[in-house]
Order: C-alpha cells, then structure tokens, then sequence
C-alpha cells in the first residue's frame, strides 16, 4: 500500500510539472513572442475549465465504475456512456484543453507547445497501448466501442 501511495505521488509532482509548471516556467523565461494580449486572453480561464471539468467528470466515472487509471491496471467493465459516448480518451482530452487555456491565459509562443507535445506524446505513445490492451480485454465490444466514439472528439 505504501509502494502504491508513493507512486501516485510521483505521478501528481510529473503531473503539476507538466501541466502547470513548466509552462509557466518557459513562459516567463522564454517567452519567444506574445501571440495573444490584452482581455483576449481571459477566455483561457473558461478553456481551463471546460478541461478540468471533462477530466474530472471522466475521472469520477472510471473511479464509480472501480477501474484503475494505470495502463496495466484493473479494468473491470468498458466505459462507453456519458462523456465516454463522445470521446474514448475524456481525461486526456480535458488535460490537452486545460494546457490550451493556460497557454492562452500566458498568451506567449512557448506554452503553446506543451498541449502539442502532449497531444503527441498521448496520440503515438499511451494512447495505442491502452487501445490494444482494450481491444485484447473487451474484444468485439471494444471495436464496436471504436466504431461509435472517436479518439479525441
């Protein structure tokens, strides 16, 4: 249990790193050039909300439904209902356009480049993984699921 807790703790400092942190960061610190100013740049808070409310949503389904949020972890049933009808990655969704409202919210090049790289890192990496351990799990359930809901949105 404690190797566990510790784990996740990793994780959420990787996590606040990422997508808060080094955005801020590189923001003030090479900025490149400013992209977005003056009041423009608010309409990032609503994006950040709109993000934090898909991942949470998403995450509260996955817990109530009793799955892990570990790629190799527990899966006990598909999601396939409620944000889960719209997209098949809800919460790294919400992640990628929670970094968009904050790289509008700094309004500088160089946060810009972190929902890319994210979006990136998801699309080719996690993201083909999960899908086959999915497919391998749930079968035809899964590759009707694929047939209904998109990747992203």
């Amino acid at each position: 249990m404690q190797r566990r807790k510790h784990h996740t703790k990793g994780a959420r400092i990787v996590e606040f790193l990422l997508l808060i942190a080094l955005p801020i960061v590189c923001h003030f610190l090479i900025p490149v050039t400013i992209l977005l100013s003056g009041p423009i740049r608010l309409t990032g808070i609503i994006l950040m909300i709109i993000g934090a409310w898909v991942s949470t949503k998403a995450a509260k389904m996955f817990r109530k439904a009793g799955s892990d949020f570990k790629l190799q972890g527990q899966t006990p049933s598909l999601q396939t209902t409620g944000i889960f009808r719209f997209s098949r990655n809800p919460m790294y969704l919400g992640m990628v356009i929670w970094l968009i409202g904050l790289a509008v919210l700094l309004g500088s090049f160089t946060p810009f480049l972190f929902p890319v790289l994210i979006f990136i890192v998801l699309h080719f990496g996690f993201i083909p993984v999960e899908e086959k351990r999915l497919e391998k799990i749930f079968g035809t359930q899964y590759q009707n699921y694929r047939k209904k809901a998109r990747r992203w949105l």
